[in-house]
């Protein structure tokens, strides 16, 4: 029992860890957007790939750090594989979604939709690796929707309808490549290895769209960018390592502290805050998070 609880809290330290890291790359990305008449506007692609070029850096620096001390998993090479490249797959599209959103709409709200991950997570967990569902779960995934709902405001004019829907594809995507991030630690691939792999095949995803729509960047863009690339490897390697050590029942309502951390940035980097619909919208989705997890 002490094993287990001091693995929960790794967990919880991990998640929240990951959380700040996760903020800081939003707000960064948000700092890459033009700002003046000397800058141009860069696609979600461009900054897709030098988000991931930067991650994938320090987890080649690690990797190789490492040396010998890597793990590829135990069980069948190919199911191993094909679950880690649909991290890989389903990470990139995640990510390509949410740059999208926070490119259109406010920090928190794009956040906030991002954060219907650990729900989606829960689901893809129950459907693909068979991990038990129980109705009050199921009926919490449902008023977690509810709570996007408020955030979205379809139809109210407050928030554009395409930008939003990519916020939670965003999160939608984020949500299936952790529960393939679930299924990796049950299969005891290295998560150094994870990360790698995800920002090198990242990276590729990226390179068509990069060389038929590079736009130059000025050094403004560049660092805001590179500061991107940082916060996402603080933030992949802190949820990679949180999915090992707990289930996402137990520990995901801390992935939450993400939409604090995040507000918190935007409202000292831009100045937003957060309408009262989308407040409602947040309270709600924690609270759904709050009876997921009570035990």
């Amino acid at each position: 029992m002490e094993q287990k609880v001091s693995r929960t809290g790794r967990g919880i330290l991990c998640l929240v860890v990951s959380a700040f890291g996760f903020a800081l790359m939003g707000m960064f990305v948000r700092m890459a957007n033009a700002a003046n008449g000397g800058e141009v506007e860069i696609s979600a692609f461009q900054k897709g790939f030098f988000r991931n070029a930067v991650a994938f850096a320090i987890a080649l620096a690690l990797f190789l750090k490492a040396g010998r001390g890597i793990s590829f998993g135990e069980g069948p090479a190919v199911r191993r594989w094909t679950v880690l490249f649909l991290r890989a797959a389903f990470g990139t599209i995640g990510i390509f979604s949410n740059f999208y959103a926070i490119g259109k709409i406010d920090l928190g709200d794009a956040m906030m939709l991002n954060k219907l991950a650990p729900f989606f997570t829960v689901l893809f967990s129950w459907l693909f690796i068979k991990e038990r569902l129980t109705l009050r779960q199921a009926l919490c995934l449902v008023g977690a929707f509810c709570g996007a709902a408020f955030v979205v405001k379809p139809g109210l004019g407050a928030m554009p309808l395409f930008p939003a829907l990519c916020g939670l594809g965003g999160g939608l995507f984020a949500g299936s490549a952790y529960a393939c991030v679930r299924e990796l630690g049950l299969l005891r691939m290295d998560g150094r290895f994870i990360v790698l792999f995800f920002s090198a095949f990242s990276c590729l995803a990226s390179l068509p769209f990069l060389v038929f729509d590079f736009q130059p960047m000025t050094c403004r863009q560049v660092l805001a960018l590179c500061g991107a690339g940082a916060g996402a490897a603080i933030g992949q390697f802190g949820i990679t390592a949180a999915y090992r050590f707990a289930e996402p029942r137990r520990i995901a309502v801390f992935d939450y502290t993400n939409i604090l951390f995040a507000a918190l940035l935007g409202y000292l980097a831009f100045g937003q805050v957060p309408d009262a619909l989308s407040w409602v919208g947040f309270i709600l989705i924690a609270a759904m998070a709050f009876l997921m997890n009570r035990r």
